[in-house]
């Protein structure tokens, strides 16, 4: 089968190794195929070699994370992640992955009323604990929710499709810190209700194209930086440039920022307080960390609002959550949160901060108290909502 993968970028891989200890299921499965050197082997077998997907290789590629941690400590600059999308459209559109029902489940993130509708309905269940406590969904998951209020037009603040119907605390509070700054935030709210990420992760890159056009027309005519608080929506809509392949589309990713990053430029120009007393370790999301590379301006941002910082020990190994990944690889989702857990617990915090909502809804399911960093500042500065 031909994988439509470039030539170049898959011969790039001389298969040194050196992606092995920074892949979490080959870190928990000691399996060759389970990492990034095996699948990039897998993926020449069949299309150099004209091996046929067999069960152990389509599940070979389905158990990987797209964490993309093996893409920073590789010395070869192999693009995994764009090889695995890549790999994954082609087996989606050989219906060779992402079956029907899984498909269906995408469909409401770009319906944003059905969206809502579907989340209140699960919360309700979710209240009457009639959902599993593995697919990690918040504590408090609203019911109704507070419409969003523009303050200004200096920058947007994406809000998105599950985090705005799931974490619209979120935000809020980080809209409020970026006001205390002196800026005016324009919520994107249902104009650009998805971007895409999820789609992307599921091969269902048709579907990713036609998103990411849709979002670069609702926010065009002006060069508004765009601001995100989710880090896997963040990478996905930087990525823009690649996937679209226009200079219409690299302009668009050029304007996207984590909100984190873009505060850290501005962090002076918030009010001077007394920093809350807790001890916070940093998990950084692997899309923050290893795909945008930016995971410092999380802490430049914490730091002055909160009595100490705490560094885990796993160096930014991922914790399993991967977008819909622990729902639909659990086992394994579990296992790879089980080490990230054992680094938390080795650190001692009084908190979690974690800049992805995947990340904080699949720890919190572990039992580890996990909050947005922007809810952190916003409480510091005696903003938070609610």
């Amino acid at each position: 089968m031909d994988l439509r993968l470039l030539p170049d970028e898959l011969n790039t891989c001389v298969q040194c190794g050196l992606c092995l200890p920074h892949c979490p299921t080959y870190r928990v499965t000691g399996d060759e195929t389970r990492s990034p050197r095996g699948r990039i082997q897998l993926m020449r077998e069949v299309q150099q070699g004209g091996a046929p997907i067999t069960p152990e290789i389509r599940e070979s590629f389905e158990s990987c994370v797209q964490c993309r941690a093996c893409e920073p400590a590789c010395p070869s600059s192999v693009p995994y992640g764009h090889l695995m999308e890549r790999t994954r459209e082609t087996l989606v559109t050989e219906r060779r992955m992402t079956p029907w029902w899984q498909r269906l489940l995408y469909r409401p993130l770009a319906h944003p009323r059905l969206l809502r509708f579907g989340s209140s309905a699960l919360a309700i269940a979710h209240r009457l604990r009639l959902v599993p406590r593995r697919f990690g969904l918040p504590k408090a998951m609203p019911v109704r929710r507070a419409p969003h209020v523009a303050s200004g037009a200096d920058v947007y603040l994406f809000t998105g499709c599950v985090m705005d119907a799931w974490q619209r605390d979120v935000h809020v509070a980080g809209q409020r810190v970026i006001e205390a700054a002196g800026f005016g935030v324009t919520p994107t709210g249902d104009v650009a209700p998805c971007c895409g990420a999820l789609q992307a992760h599921a091969g269902l890159t048709d579907q990713t194209r036609r998103l990411a056009q849709s979002m670069m027309t609702a926010l065009a005519g002006d060069d508004r930086p765009i601001l995100v608080d989710s880090a896997g929506c963040g990478a996905a809509m930087k990525d823009y440039g690649h996937l679209l392949g226009t200079e219409e589309a690299a302009a668009f990713s050029a304007r996207v920022f984590d909100i984190q990053e873009w505060l850290a430029d501005h962090v002076d120009r918030l009010p001077a307080v007394d920093p809350l007393e807790l001890r916070v370790a940093v998990q950084d999301p692997c899309h923050l960390r290893h795909v945008q590379r930016v995971h410092p301006a999380t802490r430049t941002v914490l730091a002055p609002f909160v009595r100490e910082l705490a560094e885990l020990d796993d160096e930014g190994m991922c914790c399993g959550a991967g977008g819909a990944y622990s729902v639909f690889e659990p086992e394994l989702a579990g296992r790879i949160r089980d080490r990230k857990v054992a680094a938390i617990d080795r650190a001692t915090p009084d908190v979690v901060a974690s800049a992805n909502p995947g990340c904080a809804m699949h720890l919190a399911a572990a039992g580890v108290e996990t909050v947005h960093p922007m809810v952190l500042v916003a409480r510091a500065l005696g903003v938070e909502p609610g």
